[in-house]
């Protein structure tokens, strides 16, 4: 009888120990890594992709950068892009945009499609062109343009730099367009760069 009695009062103090022991503590999530700005052509793959659903003979007409608060802008790239499409068999277009984060204006993190516009074919001088027809990136572009503007570039401190890539009458590639400034209006000095060639084009002022 004694002996049950030990062997209880043992057990007894085995189940409160483990009563009284801490649960282990939860494992931290890993840190997310902040957003970073992306190049032109990469994020109108990521948009060109989800347009496919959308309509198979899509073609980009015109592709522009949008600056954010938010993510700080890198040379050649953006935190958000804004791309519009063209389907002939249907007759119509649609802007996707492409963004790292969430942000005002009705701007989503990832893939966002717009509303359908109706499109008789091209007008004025611009025109669809081929995803196959972009052999070099913005970041190249950027490169290509600062060699022709680094004295403008010195005299303009911090004044936002922009991009826009459509195919135009002027040239007979598409090309990228650098913009010292916040809009194509308001921006004195620009320049073209062929997106096809990576060769530097003309300088606007």
């Amino acid at each position: 009888m004694k002996t049950f009695t030990l062997f209880s009062a043992a057990a007894l103090l085995l189940v409160l120990a483990g009563c009284s022991t801490e649960p282990p503590a939860p494992q931290k999530k890993a840190e997310e890594k902040p957003a970073e700005p992306v190049t032109g052509r990469h994020a109108l793959q990521q948009m060109y992709i989800a347009a496919r659903g959308w309509a198979a003979d899509i073609q980009p007409i015109k592709v522009t950068c949008i600056l954010l608060p938010e993510v700080k802008a890198e040379p050649g790239k953006a935190p958000a892009w804004q791309a519009l499409f063209v389907s002939a068999s249907q007759g119509k277009a649609r802007s996707y945009t492409y963004s790292v984060v969430e942000s005002e204006g009705n701007l989503h993190k990832g893939v966002f499609a717009g509303l359908d516009q109706s499109w008789s074919g091209p007008s004025g001088e611009t025109k669809p062109f081929p995803m196959a027809a972009i052999q070099f990136d913005s970041d190249h572009a950027y490169q290509t343009a600062l060699k022709k503007g680094a004295e403008y570039d010195k005299k303009n401190p911090g004044k936002p730099i922009i991009f826009l890539l459509e195919a135009n009458n002027k040239f007979p590639d598409v090309s990228w367009r650098v913009i010292w400034g916040e809009s194509v209006g308001t921006s004195a000095f620009s320049v073209f760069v062929d997106a096809s060639t990576g060769a530097y084009l003309e300088t606007m002022h």
